[in-house]
């Protein structure tokens, strides 16, 4: 079970960081594709920190578990 969860914590972990990169490179150069329609600049990065930190320490705990 936790091996399920530390991939689980790697599947949302990439899919938080790309919804919001992808946020924030169309919000960048002006395109309505946006998926948050580019609310804030610095909530993208902020939440793109946070999934990398989280994917970090996902990918660290499943390797402790092999």
């Amino acid at each position: 079970m936790p091996k399920a969860l530390c991939l689980t914590g790697l599947v949302f972990s990439a899919l938080v960081f790309l919804i919001f990169l992808l946020d924030l490179v169309f919000g960048l150069i002006g395109s309505d594709l946006a998926p948050l329609m580019s609310a804030s600049l610095p909530m993208d990065v902020i939440f793109m920190l946070a999934a990398g930190g989280l994917g970090y320490i996902a990918w660290t705990t499943y390797k402790e578990q092999r």
